[in-house]
C-alpha cells in the first residue's frame, strides 16, 4: 500500500459523501440542514482524523496499519451514510 495512495482515497471518497451531503441541501432547502450541517462536520473529523493517524503511522507493520485505516475509514463512512439517509427519510 503506498502512503500517496491512501491519501488520496482518505479525500476523495470523504470529500465525494460531503458533496453529496452539500448537493442534497442545495436540492432539498425544505429539510432539515442543520442536520446534515451536523453530519458534515462529522465527516470533516472523520476525514482530519484519518489524515493525522496516516501521518503518523504506529507499529511496525506498515501494510497491516494502513490496511487498518483503510477499513476505518468505511466503516466510518457507511455509518454516516446511514445516518444521511435518515435524515433524509425524515
Amino acid at each position: 500500500m503506498n502512503l500517496r495512495v491512501i491519501k488520496k482515497d482518505i479525500e476523495y471518497f470523504i470529500g465525494e459523501f460531503i458533496d453529496d451531503c452539500t448537493l442534497f441541501v442545495c436540492l432539498n432547502p425544505s429539510k432539515d440542514a442543520d442536520q446534515v450541517a451536523s453530519i458534515i462536520s462529522e465527516a470533516v473529523d472523520l476525514y482530519n482524523d484519518l489524515r493525522d493517524k496516516v501521518n503518523h503511522p504506529e507499529g511496525e507493520n506498515l501494510k497491516l496499519f494502513y490496511n487498518g485505516i483503510r477499513k476505518e475509514m468505511f466503516e466510518k463512512l457507511d455509518g454516516l451514510c446511514e445516518k444521511l439517509s435518515a435524515a433524509i427519510s425524515k
